[in-house]
């Protein structure tokens, strides 16, 4: 059984025994040395200014069907190492590659056609335009598959092909982001990066997101969450990354993050207040 793995923790450490047990397994993938990661960020520096880093050696791997998720402190670049693997904040150290080809830097566009769907926080639904034409942006590279791929993504959320004619706008927040979801998935992506897609909504909403989470999962496609409600997000990942100030502080299986006491002391506590005060 793996442990959980500090790479580069703040002040505190895992204990002795445990460490050396994990240093093993630090950075490595579930993959096998025949068959290279689905996705494998390795050491990246990124920040959105010149000279100016907000991650300082972020890595992770994702492998064939899994869901890796990542929390941290407000800050840690949780969010801005997603969109360095969108190609949305430039990399200027370390690698990116998918299915063992190199994408760093890659553009957006470029990567939505090699199988990689994104979906933001914010703004990620056309608010004036219907469900259905939501879907037809989300095809907008693919014309041709979009019957297809629309059969696929309401037999995975029903409610989208239900209320199709209805603009996005009107749509609650849960379902805005089930709408954002699908528009991800109609490209047919192996790898779907999702950022907080649980900000926001009410305790219910926000189960019934990672359900659909696990649903789109189940279904094939293998994400990368970002999550402030670090401990429903590690309950339904696979492996988790911890990250603080840019890099990894910890990592290791989502279970064994949820109940390490070191995690715990330092990162969950605070991340459920937070999300306690935000839905306040």
């Amino acid at each position: 059984m793996s442990e959980t793995t500090p790479t580069t923790a703040p002040a505190a450490t895992l204990a002795p025994a445990t460490a050396t047990a994990c240093a093993n397994t630090a950075g490595t993938s579930p993959a096998t040395s025949a068959q290279p990661p689905l996705l494998d960020a390795d050491e990246l520096v990124a920040g959105y200014l010149p000279g100016v880093n907000i991650l300082n050696g972020a890595s992770l791997t994702l492998g064939q069907g899994e869901i890796v998720g990542i929390i941290g402190p407000n800050g840690a670049g949780k969010s801005t190492l997603l969109k360095a693997l969108f190609g949305l904040v430039h990399i200027s150290g370390g690698s990116l590659k998918l299915k063992g080809e190199n994408i760093t830097n890659m553009r957006a566009d470029k990567l939505v056609a090699r199988g990689v769907g994104f979906v933001p926080q914010t703004e990620n639904v056309f608010p004036t335009l219907t469900i259905r034409e939501n879907m037809q942006m989300g095809a907008f590279q693919a014309p041709k598959l979009f019957a297809e791929r629309f059969d696929y993504v309401t037999s995975i959320f029903p409610r989208l092909a239900q209320r199709s004619t209805q603009v996005a706008g009107s749509l609650s927040g849960g379902e805005r982001q089930m709408v954002a979801m699908g528009r991800a998935l109609m490209m047919q992506p192996a790898v779907l990066l999702l950022d907080e897609p649980s900000a926001g909504l009410s305790p219910m909403l926000q189960d019934e997101t990672f359900i659909r989470v696990r649903q789109v999962n189940k279904a094939g496609v293998s994400v990368v969450i970002v999550e402030q409600n670090a401990r429903r997000c590690l309950q339904i990942c696979d492996r988790g990354y911890v990250l603080d100030q840019g890099r990894n502080a910890y990592s290791g299986a989502g279970r064994e993050l949820l109940n390490d006491p070191k995690v715990i002391s330092l990162y969950l506590g605070n991340l459920e207040e937070a999300v306690e005060e935000a839905g306040q």
